[in-house]
């Protein structure tokens, strides 16, 4: 695998990442640089470092890892999306605050969540005798870059919508958590 591939395996791993990244940005009155790069470096670290650890556990867990890793990643969307999505009705009249900062435990669930897929094409890696370091780093920068990208489109678009928009993230998180559930229950995608 050369670096053009790896480059659109990276692109593929991060789409989840990315829209999670719109959502997050969704939430956001106005642009904050911290906030975004916090996300961008949780997003991309996760996607960088999985791969590293499915290519150190190799073919030893491969059966389980495979075997629920779309449970776990559909679990954890579904919760964050439907707890965005209960918050916003259940406090409608709220008011975005600009400066608040992220919360750190769900974006460690999102980010686990998101790079779950990673964890797999580490396996695959070690099969492929590519140089892991060099992947994770490109993977992790793509989905940084990527990530960044989703909180600004996040935030042009979620400020037309104003507090709709926390309710079309927690969709979009329940919609892709789905999606990975089926993906890989009935073979789409």
């Amino acid at each position: 695998m050369g670096a053009v591939e790896l480059f659109f395996v990276a692109v593929g791993l991060s789409m989840d990442a990315f829209a999670v990244s719109v959502c997050k940005g969704l939430g956001m009155k106005r642009m904050n640089i911290r906030n975004a790069l916090t996300i961008s470096l949780f997003f991309g670290g996760f996607q960088a470092l999985m791969p590293c650890v499915g290519w150190f556990l190799g073919t030893r867990f491969q059966k389980y890892i495979v075997r629920y890793d779309h449970w776990i990643a559909f679990l954890m969307l579904v919760y964050i999306g439907g707890k965005m999505i209960k918050d916003s009705v259940c406090d409608g009249g709220r008011e975005v605050v600009v400066g608040r900062t992220v919360d750190l435990k769900e974006l460690l669930v999102l980010s686990v969540a998101t790079s779950i897929d990673a964890l797999a094409v580490g396996i695959t890696l070690a099969f492929l005798n590519i140089n892991i370091l060099f992947s994770a780093a490109m993977i992790g920068a793509v989905t940084f870059f990527l990530s960044f990208s989703g909180v600004f489109a996040g935030v042009k678009f979620g400020s037309r919508f104003d507090r709709k928009s926390e309710i079309i993230g927690g969709v979009i998180l329940v919609f892709i958590g789905f999606r990975i559930l089926f993906e890989h229950l009935f073979g789409l995608g």
